[in-house]
């Protein structure tokens, strides 16, 4: 039997039936709703809305919540499949579903008080309230401890000041999910949009992550009342916390994308004459798209052990930093090498090579560069924090 040319392991076989069930209904979902939009929308800079919809209805937000807040109580595994099938569409909708889930619908689950995961998540679930996290600050990038966002208390109420940068759905977000600095250490605020203070504006002239939308914050003595304020967590084991759980998504999704490109240039070598044979014919397209599916192989096995460790409940932050840092590399470096192969037609989005390769410059840049994941394992490793 001849082997799948991705899925050399058959990786396939080490899912449960449920597990397969979700992968191929949000495949099926990529396969006819996202990719015969996506490259024009990607060119247009424009967000495809339209789709939030039928993403809710697939229970594809808080997925992994019990159902009682609208979530599918789904295992960490189905989870990964899910941002695999959507970043095989692309980065800007697998980001969009991440941030959702991960980023908001999470620390409300985890760290809010139960009004508030009444309040939110159903809503939040059903694509009805759109949220964004807001950790970020233009200075601080990788030293999220250095953010001058800070709240004071005023009575029954919080004084929000400060701003925050590269916020995906920023300006789609009905709540945002705001970390901040009082004086009793950093915590989090669900901030929502019509309070006062409150204005996104959204970041343009982007070259990658085109089909999202990137924003910047700006808090001006907006007024929050403490009902809005996530009880259950101080410090930055609060946004780390999230991030981890968005990072464990983010290992598979770059799986998609370099699924689609090597995908794009098998096709696209088979079919390309030159010299009187086609270019997969050659040796050296050979010897490129084999490592290509050593490195896919490589990287579905990691992400699957764990997803199998999240689910155990054994997963460790730096079993992630792992995953992250070889996942993203692995995909960036296969859509750069599938944008070659391609030749001159690999420079346009009518094809998807340049479009992830693009993305990816984000994915691999954000919740962690591919340097702080290097670090954190070289921590691991000597037990010296070298940041």
């Amino acid at each position: 039997m001849a082997l799948h040319p991705y899925d050399l392991y058959d990786v396939r076989s080490l899912l449960s039936e449920e597990e397969r069930a979700v992968q191929d209904t949000v495949a099926r979902f990529t396969d006819e709703r996202v990719l015969p939009i996506i490259g024009d929308a990607f060119d247009q800079g424009r967000f495809p809305k339209e789709l939030v919809p039928e993403i809710a209805e697939l229970g594809l937000f808080g997925s992994s919540l019990p159902e009682q807040y609208g979530g599918g109580n789904l295992n960490s595994v189905s989870y990964g499949l899910i941002c695999q099938e959507l970043e095989r569409g692309d980065s800007g909708i697998r980001s969009f579903v991440s941030v959702q889930s991960s980023l908001c619908m999470y620390p409300i689950y985890a760290y809010g008080s139960e009004e508030q995961r009444v309040r939110w998540l159903p809503d939040m679930a059903a694509g009805k309230v759109i949220g964004c996290f807001g950790l970020t600050e233009s200075h601080g990038g990788s030293d999220p401890a250095s953010m001058k966002t800070h709240a004071k208390r005023d009575g029954g109420d919080w004084i929000l000041n400060g701003s925050k940068m590269w916020i995906t759905s920023g300006n789609l977000a009905d709540i945002a999910i705001v970390w901040a600095h009082t004086d009793d250490g950093i915590q989090g605020f669900v901030v929502e949009k019509d309070f006062a203070g409150f204005t996104a504006q959204e970041i343009h002239k982007k070259m990658s992550l085109r089909a999202s939308v990137t924003s910047a914050l700006f808090f001006d003595n907006v007024r929050v009342p403490d009902a809005n304020r996530l009880p259950n967590v101080k410090g930055l084991k609060g946004p780390l916390g999230c991030l981890t759980q968005a990072r464990y998504g983010i290992t598979w999704g770059p799986i998609g994308a370099a699924i689609a490109c090597l995908d794009e240039a098998l096709n696209y070598t088979k079919e390309r004459i030159l010299f009187d044979r086609p270019v997969a014919a050659t040796q050296s397209a050979q010897i490129k798209m084999a490592d290509m599916a050593r490195r896919i192989t490589m990287a579905q096995l990691l992400s699957l052990q764990l997803g199998r460790l999240k689910d155990a409940g054994t997963m460790q932050p730096a079993q992630v930093s792992l995953a992250k840092w070889n996942n993203c590399r692995m995909a960036i470096d296969i859509a750069r090498e599938c944008r070659d192969l391609l030749g001159g037609a690999g420079i346009t989005t009518e094809h998807a090579a340049i479009r992830h390769a693009l993305n990816l410059e984000s994915v691999i840049t954000y919740e962690g560069t591919e340097t702080v994941h290097q670090l954190v394992i070289g921590r691991e490793l000597t037990g010296i924090n070298a940041f």
